[in-house]
C-alpha cells in the first residue's frame, strides 16, 4: 500500500523537504531500492551513495540539510534527528514487518478459522482473528482482536492473548499463560512451560518435583525470538514487562521478573528467581545465577557471568566476565594476567 511522504513525515516526527504528495510503498536497503522504496542514512557518506541510488525517497539527520542546499537534488528528504528510529517507523506504517502480513498461508480462510485448526467452543476469537492450519485453541482460551496463530500453534486451556498480536508457527502457550497487546512471539517459542525445581531426598538421593503452579505474564509490545523458553512461576508468577524484546534461544527460568524496555540477546540464560530491572542490556550467551538482581541501566556483555544472589549497580556502567566486573576493572585484570604470563 502506498502513502504519501506527508503522512510519513507526520507519523515519525520527521521534517520533509518535498512535495508531500509523493508516493512510497515500501522500505528498502540502499543497493535494493526501488522508486517505490524508502531508505535511511546516518552519515554524510551514506547520504551521497542514497543519492546515486534508485529510492524513491531518504530519511537523513540534520546533515543532508546542509548538502542538500550546497548540491540541490529532486530525492524527496525526510529530516529526523533518529533517522534509524523513524525508518523503522516508517516500516512499521508501510506495513513491511512479516507480523503485519496477511494470513500466513496467504489464504483468508472463512471466519478466520483454517479448516484444519480446532477452536474449542468454549475459547473467545476477537474480530479479525486468524487461526492458521493445525493451530489448537484450547478451552475458555482468549484471542484479541485481529491477532495471528500460526500454523501448529498450540495454546493452552485459559490463555490469554492480548489484541494485535502475532503468534508464529509451532509456538506452544501453556494453560493459564497471559500475552498482552501486540506480542510478537517467533516460531517454536515455549511459554508457560514447567521451571526447573527438585527436591531432593538426602535419604533415598531421588529428587522430586517442587510444585510449579504458578503463571506467566507477557506485558503489552514484548517480542520473544525463534525456539525462545520462558517458565512459569514456581508458586507465584513470571512477568516480562512492557516493551522486552528477547532474542532467539534464550531461557528465563521460573519466577524471575524483567523490567520495562529490556533487551537479552541469544542464547542467554537465566536461573529462577532472578530480577531484571528496566533497561537493562544482555548480550550473548550471558548466565545469570539464581536470586541473582541485575539493577535498571546496566549493559552485561557477551559471556559475561553473575553469581548466584549477586547484585550489579551502575545505569550506564558496562560488565564483562566471569564473575562479572565493570569493564575497566576487567580489561586491567586481563592486562595483569598478560604480563605474568610473559615473565
Amino acid at each position: 500500500m502506498k502513502r504519501p511522504l506527508q503522512q510519513i513525515a507526520e507519523a515519525v516526527g520527521a521534517r520533509l523537504m518535498a512535495d508531500g504528495r509523493i508516493e512510497v510503498s515500501a522500505v528498502a536497503s540502499l543497493p535494493s531500492a526501488t522508486p517505490d522504496d524508502l531508505v535511511f542514512v546516518e552519515d554524510e557518506t551514506h547520504l551521497a551513495l542514497a543519492l546515486q541510488s534508485r529510492a524513491g525517497a531518504i530519511i537523513a539527520g540534520e546533515f543532508a540539510v546542509k548538502l542538500a542546499a550546497a548540491k540541490p537534488s529532486d530525492r524527496p528528504l525526510l529530516i529526523s534527528d533518529h533517522p534509524k528510529l523513524a525508518f523503522a517507523r516508517a516500516a512499521r506504517l508501510l506495513g513491511e514487518s512479516l507480523s503485519a502480513a496477511a494470513p500466513l498461508d496467504g489464504a483468508a480462510p472463512q471466519n478466520g478459522v483454517h479448516p484444519t485448526a480446532v477452536v474449542h467452543s468454549s475459547a473467545v476469537l476477537g474480530a479479525g482473528v486468524f487461526v492458521e492450519a493445525r493451530a489448537v485453541i484450547a478451552e475458555r482460551a482468549q484471542i484479541g482482536d485481529h491477532t495471528k496463530i500460526g500454523t501448529g500453534c498450540a495454546v493452552g486451556a485459559g490463555a490469554s492473548i492480548g489484541r494485535d498480536c502475532h503468534i508464529y508457527p509451532n509456538v506452544t502457550i501453556y494453560p493459564g499463560a497471559t500475552l498482552g497487546d501486540r506480542v510478537i512471539v517467533h516460531a517454536g517459542a515455549v511459554l508457560g512451560s514447567d521451571g526447573f525445581g527438585y527436591v531432593r531426598d538426602r535419604k533415598t538421593g531421588h529428587y522430586e518435583k517442587f510444585p510449579q503452579v504458578g503463571r506467566l505474564v507477557i506485558e503489552d509490545d514484548v517480542e520473544i525470538g525463534a525456539n525462545a523458553t520462558i517458565d512459569r512461576g514456581a508458586l507465584d508468577e513470571t512477568r516480562i514487562r512492557r516493551g522486552t524484546k528477547i532474542d532467539n534461544l534464550v531461557h528465563i527460568g521460573h519466577n524471575c521478573q524483567i523490567g520495562e524496555d529490556v533487551v537479552i540477546a541469544a542464547q542467554t540464560g537465566l536461573s529462577g528467581s532472578i530480577v531484571i530491572e528496566n533497561g537493562v542490556v544482555l548480550g550473548g550467551q550471558v548466565g545469570i545465577g539464581e536470586h541473582a538482581r541485575i539493577e535498571e541501566g546496566v549493559m552485561l556483555g557477551g559471556q559475561g557471568g553473575v553469581l548466584p544472589n549477586k547484585i550489579l549497580r551502575g545505569k550506564g556502567v558496562a560488565f564483562w566476565g566471569t564473575p562479572a566486573q565493570p569493564v575497566r576493572q576487567y580489561l586491567k585484570q586481563l592486562a595483569a594476567l598478560a604480563r605474568l604470563a610473559k615473565k
